[in-house]
């Protein structure tokens, strides 16, 4: 299917970039719920798996309403009141959701599966005012155990990405940083065309300008949002996706560790992947008891940070650590 959106003058003055927590709650989903994750975010999926799994979410309302392929429901990427809102804010929206949007797009999700819905979904359906707040609490869940640990490092992709285009924006126009998007997206006679879409997207059926998000887990494939006079939404994957998850050099490690401690020092090079107490112990050889107190005093000095969901605590390392680390002499 081929789609094109026009654009005036206006379309374009209000075109902007932002960075959607939401957005990569609801690919990584997509990610998860994939036959096959794809070849960049094996290692991720591996790591979170385990801990959706204990903590039930692998079958909660997320999976049940995120499709590997086929529509995501629209309710759940309200537009970025600003270029980088925080997950709360934008799950203030979706719990006022207007009840009507809700239900199409369980139309939607009804078409694609013969007419069928899980009984949760029929719950939804009947009183979405009332699960709303379920759903809110289940993505602040998953947000808290697959994406906050590694939050700083996928923001830093998605907020060099934004600077790149608008360089690009700036040197060489917006047509050329709209064709750079992705190979399936072309400007071309004022508005862009856009192949291989699961479901159309016109000016007919939006508001204005354009709203242009980065996903580090949308790859490789475009998504967008259409929702009647509401600006359109388009999620493409960042550049840098490729080394996203790469285990990082530390440069520094020997200098770092006659300041703070070799074992200190260990730990944060353990924590290239986000990890509990237990973890760190048994990557590092270190004790239980030796790493927490380790953590703690880490923690107060900013280089590490805590991620709480039910009883489990993970920590990830911040980006004023990983400048420690791999700062140049």
């Amino acid at each position: 299917m081929k789609a094109r959106l026009t654009f005036s003058v206006n379309d374009l003055a209000e075109t902007r970039f932002a960075v959607s927590p939401m957005w990569e709650v609801v690919t990584s989903c997509r990610v998860l719920n994939a036959a096959v994750v794809p070849e960049p975010h094996r290692g991720w999926a591996d790591q979170v798996r385990p801990r959706l799994a204990a903590a039930g979410l692998d079958r909660g309302w997320l999976a049940d309403m995120i499709p590997a392929l086929g529509h995501l429901p629209d309710f759940l990427n309200p537009a970025p009141a600003t270029a980088s809102p925080d997950l709360g804010d934008e799950l203030a929206v979706i719990e006022a959701t207007d009840p009507e949007l809700v239900r199409r797009d369980l139309g939607h999700l009804a078409a694609e599966r013969d007419g069928r819905l899980s009984s949760r979904l029929r719950g939804l359906h009947r009183a979405p005012q009332t699960q709303l707040p379920r759903i809110v609490a289940e993505i602040d869940a998953y947000w808290r155990l697959a994406i906050a640990p590694y939050w700083g490092r996928i923001r830093s992709v998605l907020e060099a990405d934004i600077f790149h285009r608008g360089r690009q924006v700036a040197e060489q126009g917006t047509a050329q940083a709209l064709n750079d998007l992705h190979h399936t997206v072309r400007w071309s006679a004022g508005g862009l065309h856009l192949v291989q879409r699961h479901c159309a997207i016109t000016r007919i059926e939006t508001g204005a300008g354009l709203l242009l998000v980065p996903s580090v887990f949308a790859w490789p494939r475009v998504l967008t949002r259409s929702v009647v006079s509401e600006t359109p939404q388009l999620a493409y994957p960042a550049r840098g996706i490729g080394t996203l998850w790469e285990r990082r050099a530390h440069e520094r490690v020997e200098a770092l560790a006659a300041v703070i401690g070799r074992s200190r020092a260990l730990i944060l090079t353990e924590l290239d992947s986000p990890a509990s107490t237990t973890e760190l112990a048994q990557r590092s050889g270190l004790s239980a008891a030796g790493v927490s107190q380790h953590l703690t005093a880490l923690r107060a000095a900013g280089l590490t940070s805590t991620h709480r969901a039910g009883r489990l605590v993970l920590y990830a390392r911040t980006g004023l650590a990983d400048a420690l680390l791999t700062a140049q002499a």
